[in-house]
């Protein structure tokens, strides 16, 4: 069986500019003179070798800048190596950034057909596909509305949709499993599974560690643009999470017990770690402690930063009273900036539905260095709520579902048809 991705000895490099250095006289006399920088080239990724067979699917983590997404870019066509090959065998589809591709001022059925094309399909299939392009996305009210009028969830369900409905061999994913509520998840895993079952080969990125050993047959970690690991998915993401954790373990100290301001009790090394650089002071769940299935919560994470920090990542993990992991988000993945602020601050998670099953959840908030190298602060298994739901289902999940009983249909003929 061929390949679907062979990468070799793959290699790419980046300008990193000095505005207090000049260039050379060649360099500026070529650039007028104007915006006179020295340019210092670095690798972004250094000797990457791998492979990816069809039907496989192949977890990337790594901290911020460790060359994830430059990767999936060289592998998706976008931009060339410096040093080394990539071959992709078959069509591609790839959600390399949230509403890459999608003009502002067109409509979401103008965008959905224009990306269809772009990805190789006639116009004639992509009219074929089309309702069922909209309906997975769930946009059938605003899909003649123009896209700048779209949340980022929409955008980011439109363009799945279009990606997985045009039949690719190879499926690039960066981070967009971690976009959108608990149910249209689940959506996208099935048909991320239908497509691996295909024989689609998929290269997934993503900063949860649970995800990758969970979903994928192979895991790469990358750190400084170079294979740190690479296999068994449980094996890799086994090193990448005791690396993180040592250095968070070196930064954290062993200072007293601590209550928020609502009551909680935080013990360092036991329900706290990080290097308290910025604090997690308080966290709030909205509007109550016990919801309803399907109901909206917010979750309100105070903090306190002694020094202005531009992009601290914020995090949120729900998971059940057995540690299975519901939902997994992070600043960074939703797209949002964090400025840098002196002082106290506070960031709220709105989840507009959350169709969990009857019982008892947990919430787990942290704050990370803008690399994510290291946790500045994370509260374990501290906070957590209850759900209630008429529903006695097996299963994390309670979506709304309608039982019809169709009656009058002859089996005998309609199998003879």
């Amino acid at each position: 069986m061929v390949d679907a991705i062979i990468v070799k000895e793959l290699g790419k490099r980046f300008n990193n500019y000095h505005p207090d250095r000049p260039f050379t006289i060649m360099e500026a006399a070529l650039s007028g003179f104007r915006h006179i920088m020295a340019a210092e080239r670095f690798w972004a990724l250094q000797n990457i070798t791998f492979t990816v067979s069809p039907g496989q699917m192949l977890g990337i983590l790594g901290h911020n800048g460790a060359g994830k997404s430059t990767l999936l870019r060289l592998i998706g066509g976008v931009g060339k190596p410096d040093k080394g090959k990539v071959t992709v065998n078959g069509s591609i589809g790839a959600l390399l950034d949230l509403g890459a591709g999608f003009h502002p001022d067109l409509t979401g059925r103008e965008n959905a057909f224009v990306s269809g094309v772009v990805a190789g399909l006639t116009r004639e299939e992509m009219g074929r596909r089309f309702d069922e392009i909209v309906t997975f996305a769930e946009l059938e009210p605003f899909i003649d509305n123009p896209v700048r009028t779209y949340s980022t969830g929409m955008q980011m369900r439109l363009a799945f949709s279009v990606a997985v409905h045009t039949d690719p061999d190879v499926m690039l994913v960066d981070e967009f499993l971690s976009v959108g509520d608990l149910r249209f998840q689940a959506k996208c895993l099935e048909r991320i599974a239908q497509l691996k079952e295909s024989g689609c080969a998929i290269v997934l990125i993503s900063h949860s560690s649970e995800q990758i050993e969970q979903l994928c047959d192979r895991a790469l970690w990358l750190q400084q643009g170079q294979i740190m690991a690479y296999g068994e998915p449980k094996v890799v993401v086994a090193q990448y999470v005791n690396q993180m954790r040592s250095q968070t373990q070196q930064r954290t100290s062993n200072g007293s017990s601590q209550v928020t301001r609502s009551g909680v009790q935080l013990r360092m090394n036991q329900n706290r770690f990080g290097s308290l650089e910025v604090e997690i002071t308080d966290v709030l769940l909205l509007p109550s402690l016990e919801i309803n299935s399907g109901d909206s919560l917010a979750i309100d994470i105070e903090y306190f930063s002694p020094q202005p920090i531009d992009g601290l990542i914020f995090s949120v993990l729900i998971s059940t009273e057995d540690s299975q992991v519901c939902l997994e988000t992070n600043t960074t993945t939703m797209g949002v900036s964090v400025p840098g602020i002196k002082g106290k601050g506070k960031i709220q998670l709105h989840l507009s539905r959350l169709d969990l099953n009857s019982g008892k959840y947990f919430v787990d908030v942290g704050v990370y260095e803008p690399n994510r190298a290291y946790t500045y602060d994370y509260h374990l298994r501290v906070y957590h709520f209850l759900v209630r739901s008429n529903y006695s289902e097996k299963g994390m999940i309670s979506p709304p579902l309608r039982w019809d009983v169709v009656e009058g249909l002859n089996f005998s003929e309609n199998n003879s048809k």
